[in-house]
């Protein structure tokens, strides 16, 4: 990896302040500080939010990869079926591994493609184990300051999923709940990312920004760091044909001064009612 060339500054698009570093876009960013991307299928993350994860790790952060699907669905040919869950799983320490993540940081969940909603809660339908009680203990026990999860608006029901179990989750580490899953942590700060669809729009509307600019949070890269997530996602020579549009589509995040950008909007998973403007309606009456 050519570190020596990385370069990152963080733009709030509602401020237009730019920001050089990760504290833009990881607000009291200070050690120890562990990311948790999760990634609905193994390609998600490094494809969405290749460029955060390098920052992170650039600013010191411990990474780790949360995959919720197996990629079972990821076969572009009969011939690869019964062999594509193992390749894929192969690929996916490669990839990560060219960014400096081991392979103990990847951790699994091990849905179904197109299956990971039926998994949603503390406990499924017919009485066996859901996503939380893992995801719990994870965030407790690795004490994950920061999450990223995955875009929910009109891209993919397993992205959708993935992003209601860790926006509901979240809040639940730093509760003094399920202390038997660990002793509670609160995370610090939540984004969301975009593989290919673009983001819910309500967020700019809430924020009274023009609704092309849906993100709050764009991250800009030097050209390094593009070709080393360039390269790492390379890994996946199983996905080449399901993947190229989206790795062709990449020369359109380059901007004029020849950098690269990546897009999150930041969110309070919990975020809690105000009463003031309430009050202030009533007390206009008089």
């Amino acid at each position: 990896m050519d570190q020596n060339n990385w370069k990152f500054s963080c733009m709030d698009t509602d401020s237009r302040a730019v920001t050089a570093g990760a504290e833009a876009l990881f607000p009291g960013f200070s050690g120890p500080e562990v990311l948790c991307v999760m990634s609905p299928h193994d390609d998600d993350a490094i494809i969405g939010a290749g460029y955060a994860i390098l920052a992170a790790k650039h600013a010191g952060a411990d990474v780790y990869i949360m995959i919720f699907c197996r990629g079972d669905a990821g076969y572009s040919t009969l011939a690869e079926k019964a062999t594509i869950e193992a390749v894929r799983v192969r690929e996916t320490v490669e990839c990560y591994g060219r960014l400096g993540i081991p392979e103990d940081h990847i951790v699994r969940m091990n849905f179904p493609d197109f299956s990971a909603v039926s998994n949603w809660g503390w406990q499924k339908a017919d009485g066996t184990e859901g996503d939380m009680p893992r995801i719990l203990r994870f965030l407790r026990e690795k004490k994950v300051t920061r999450v990223m999860v995955p875009n929910h608006y009109h891209e993919h029901i397993d992205h959708l999923a993935a992003h209601w179990m860790g926006s509901f989750d979240i809040p639940q580490a730093g509760d003094v709940v399920l202390v038997d899953y660990g002793t509670p942590h609160a995370v610090k700060s939540t984004l969301e990312y975009s593989v290919w669809a673009d983001l819910d729009p309500e967020n700019a509307l809430v924020s009274g920004r023009d609704p092309s600019v849906r993100a709050n949070r764009v991250l800009i890269v030097s050209a390094a760091v593009e070709r080393d997530i360039d390269g790492a996602i390379g890994a996946y020579v199983s996905q080449g044909k399901i993947i190229e549009d989206l790795v062709a589509s990449r020369t359109e995040r380059r901007t004029a001064k020849g950098d690269f950008i990546e897009v999150y909007i930041a969110f309070d998973p919990r975020p809690k009612i105000s009463f003031a403007p309430y009050v202030k309606l009533i007390d206009a009456l008089g």
